[in-house]
């Protein structure tokens, strides 16, 4: 719908259902754009080592960096703007309104 959505407190998040090469692809387009370091080995973010989870990572950075429109967050009509919930845990911090 059309519902205002406060966009202080968004996250873009990859849709379940998202097929692996449609995840990878999505990595691979956003991580020319955004620092997607910590999603690699080593980094705070790549446990769990999964394309959902790596792909989720770097769709919300390109978001947060592109003005957190719907636009931004389409990648193929694969991501999903999701409001409250912080998809953040442990220590990987999803960048989000704090940190911009």
């Amino acid at each position: 719908g059309n519902a205002e959505v406060d966009t202080e407190r968004t996250w873009c998040v990859a849709k379940p259902a998202t097929s692996d090469q449609l995840l990878q692809s999505n990595i691979d387009f956003a991580c020319q754009k955004v620092d997607c370091s910590p999603i690699k080995s080593g980094g705070a973010c790549f446990d769990p080592n999964t394309p959902m989870h790596h792909a989720s990572f770097a769709m919300n950075l390109y978001y947060q960096n592109n003005g957190k429109t719907a636009a931004s967050c389409d990648f193929n009509n694969s991501g999903l703007i999701v409001a409250a919930n912080d998809p953040s845990f442990g220590s990987c911090t999803y960048p989000g309104p704090e940190q911009t």
